[in-house]
């Protein structure tokens, strides 16, 4: 007749009836399955053993409800035929049995059956494995019964739901927490109502697969995530240390990356380190994490000198280009480990056991190896670990090369700047001068200067200039305009005049590096403040190309922004500068600036303004050095979004 869908049998149970619809035969096994004797059965018609309304008990095969002496129900499959027809389906059933179980059991989706009191009556493997993330995997279990510290309310009513209206619900996602473990899943859940062949619900199935534990899965997200969050900054050292917190513990319980000296900025040679026989300096550590807090399997802290043997896996993946894979450390004596006694001595003591060495390479060269260890986790390494360790060592040499360019560009574009910018500011006896210049942790070094030139009749020329763009380009045009403000300023050429000057040089510099001639492709333009003081009238004279205006701290601690006519930046030709007279009484301060100190990208430049007069009378007291210290931290605390130039002046009593 079937077998019990709630409990798997190995021979089903056999019933016979003649034409009448009478039990002529009825074996022991179903016997066991409903509880009746054969004595009892034999005789009585089969709709008299199912449940009322019986379009069922015509039924020769699928799947139904069979009541018990006591008023219980059975869930059944049912599979019948005259004796006289072929008995293929009967003997295919038990023929299939040994496939169609075993694949459902070594499915990773748990399936399970229930009736339609959502009672389990089978389930597979993989549900069982689940048991203890959700307790309802019990053969007989109700989904109505109460499990403490567990709400099954969404999956019951979702279940219900689809029993009512036979829609499958596909993919649906649940977070589950173990009772008393604390351990989360992510569950994917879809549910399929099961139908006679009348169409009359009979009971559900139910699909889930936990994704939380989905390693192709878990894959892509931390692939994706290092596409995120590895190389956020164009920073070696912190591009590094991204790569090791993002692989910590997602795929190892340790990870190093450690790289060549060549993409560090600021390190020592390697070859002027002490080297021997046993061990040589291979890299510097710029990123570590680990599951153990203070790194006890580390030898070396961030930015020190790495050592390894010459024979060694590390040298070997130098040398190779590619991966070291060991899913079990060998430490037995005759290893490299016999040359590395400080090494072997941390792998024992941690429990390290299974070892990846995997080279950054980007654009043809190795930047440094990233090496992935297991400890505490015990499963060693697989090759869709190595896979993923791979991936994202590529991802983060990426990163690592254009940090290490962007690096070496912004050091070099610095160490330019600084030379183009004054050692040291002399000025004249009546004026004590003071300077601060802050490059951008945003951007690539900019084109701000400021200068102060002392003049014949003992006048001081004060200067302070932006040149647009960042780079090596706008440092080397910036050296050329001070220069230029130099020239002219010992000339004696007025502010107005000189702004002028200015702006015929910048254009015909870019008529000079434009191609074809006349073009002035990617010119770079420049904002000017230029300011010539004059001790003997206490006055100066000032004008301006597209600059801020100057600040002047009075010796009452007041602060005004006298504002010439602001003409446009130099190097676009329009000219037509003009200037202004300012009083600066003893104990005054001028102060230039360039719009890095006073332009946010939450604020214009007015609102910088007003900002900066608070500033300003605030520090007003300070000596002039403390005074710059001060309106700098205030304006652009420790780090800033553009270059920030800054020139004060003190008139003396």
């Amino acid at each position: 007749m079937g077998t019990p869908a709630s409990r798997p049998s190995r021979e089903p149970a056999v019933v016979t009836i003649d034409i009448e619809g009478a039990v002529t035969g009825w074996s022991s096994t179903a016997e066991d399955l409903l509880g009746i004797p054969l004595q009892t059965a034999l005789g009585r018609e089969l709709a008299q053993l199912l449940f009322p309304a019986s379009p069922q008990a015509d039924r020769r095969e699928g799947l139904l409800e069979i009541r018990n002496p006591e008023g219980g129900r059975v869930f059944v499959r049912l599979d019948g035929a005259p004796p006289d027809e072929p008995r293929a389906p009967a003997a295919e059933l038990p023929a299939m049995r040994p496939f169609l179980e075993p694949l459902l059991n070594r499915t990773p989706m748990a399936i399970a059956i229930w009736d339609t009191d959502l009672r389990c009556v089978w389930r597979n493997r993989a549900a069982q494995a689940l048991q203890h993330v959700f307790p309802y995997y019990q053969v007989g279990r109700r989904l109505s019964d109460p499990e403490p510290g567990l709400d099954a309310r969404a999956a019951r009513e979702a279940m219900l739901q689809v029993l009512a209206d036979g829609v499958p619900q596909i993919d649906r996602e649940a977070h589950w927490t173990s009772p008393g473990r604390h351990d989360e899943h992510k569950l994917s859940t879809s549910f399929f109502r099961l139908d006679d062949e009348h169409g009359r619900p009979v009971g559900l199935c139910s699909m889930v697969l936990d994704i939380g534990h989905s390693h192709p899965r878990d894959r892509l997200t931390l692939l994706h995530e290092a596409s995120i969050s590895v190389g956020s900054t164009l920073d070696v050292r912190r591009t590094a240390q991204e790569l090791a917190d993002l692989a910590v513990p997602a795929l190892a319980d340790y990870v190093t990356v450690d790289l060549a000296e060549a993409v560090l900025p600021g390190v020592e040679p390697l070859q002027r380190l002490e080297a021997t026989e046993m061990r040589v300096p291979a890299f510097y550590r710029a990123g570590v994490a680990s599951i153990h807090d203070g790194l006890p399997e580390s030898l070396w802290e961030r930015g020190e000198a790495v050592f390894v043997p010459p024979s060694s896996p590390f040298t070997a993946v130098l040398a190779s280009g590619r991966s070291h894979f060991e899913p079990f450390l060998n430490t037995a004596p005759g290893t490299w480990l016999d040359q590395d006694p400080d090494r072997a001595r941390i792998i024992h003591a941690v429990g390290m056991h299974s070892l990846i060495i995997v080279p950054l390479k980007a654009r043809g060269d190795i930047l440094g190896v990233a090496v992935f260890v297991r400890t505490d986790n015990r499963v060693p390494f697989t090759t869709s670990d190595l896979g993923l360790a791979e991936g994202l060592g590529a991802r983060a040499a990426l990163s690592l090369d254009n940090a290490r360019q962007y690096t070496r560009e912004r050091t070099a574009a610095l160490a330019l700047q600084r030379n183009m910018l004054p050692p040291r500011l002399i000025g004249i006896d009546s004026v004590d001068l003071a300077s601060r210049y802050l490059p951008s942790d945003v951007h690539d070094v900019g084109g701000d200067w400021y200068d102060a030139i002392p003049l014949p009749d003992g006048r001081l020329a004060l200067v302070v200039g932006d040149v647009t763009g960042h780079g090596i380009h706008a440092a080397a045009t910036m050296g050329r305009l001070r220069m230029a403000v130099r020239t002219l300023a010992y000339v004696d050429q007025p502010p107005c005049a000189l702004l002028g000057r200015l702006d015929d040089l910048l254009i015909r510099l870019a008529d000079e590096n434009s191609d074809p001639p006349g073009t002035r492709l990617g010119m770079a333009g420049a904002t000017c403040l230029y300011v010539v003081y004059n001790p003997a009238t206490g006055r100066c004279r000032l004008a301006s190309a597209g600059h801020p205006p100057p600040a002047v701290v009075h010796p009452d601690g007041r602060v005004s922004f006298p504002r010439p006519p602001t003409g446009t930046p130099i190097g676009l030709g329009f000219g037509g500068f003009d200037s202004i007279e300012v009083d600066l009484p003893p104990n005054s301060r001028i102060v230039l600036y360039t719009d890095g100190l006073i332009e946010t990208r939450e604020a214009d430049i007015e609102a910088g303004i007003d900002r900066l007069g608070t500033a300003l009378e605030a520090a007003a007291a300070l000596p002039l050095e403390r005074f710059c210290d001060a309106v700098v931290r205030t304006m652009a605390g420790e780090s800033a979004e553009d270059d920030v130039a800054l020139l004060a002046a003190r008139i003396r009593a």
